[in-house]
């Protein structure tokens, strides 16, 4: 499959799985967002990159992994594809890695050293 093919794909699939999910009844399955999708060149697997904003992880992807059958049925309806895919759930860290990232940088006190003033008027 060509590569923008495959982007195109991935890009639908992300979308409707974010959507689909939002509809999952499972009390485990609690805020996600669905931060990526990978569909394999057959269209057979799909990993599917989430963050989970309260609650716990594993929890998450054990109500992700029991709602999958429903997932998988809903995105069957949604796109039309040759094949659906099988769907592995990857919590991915990212969002948080990066909020604490920010807090760290927030946190630090820099002073420019040539004695110019900065945008604040501070020397």
């Amino acid at each position: 499959m060509p590569k923008y093919k495959r982007q195109r794909v991935n890009d639908s699939v992300m979308q409707e799985i974010s959507l689909i999910v939002r509809e999952v009844k499972d009390p485990r399955v609690g805020m996600i967002t669905v931060t990526g999708a990978e569909v394999s060149g057959d269209l057979k697997y799909a990993k599917i990159f989430f963050s989970a904003f309260d609650g716990d992880v594993k929890e998450t992807m054990k109500g992700l992994k029991s709602a999958s059958g429903f997932i998988r049925s809903q995105l069957a309806r949604r796109l039309n594809l040759r094949a659906t895919p099988e769907l592995t759930f990857v919590h991915d860290n990212s969002v948080s890695h990066g909020a604490e990232i920010a807090a760290i940088l927030s946190t630090l006190d820099i002073h420019d050293d040539e004695g110019t003033e900065n945008e604040d008027g501070d020397v």
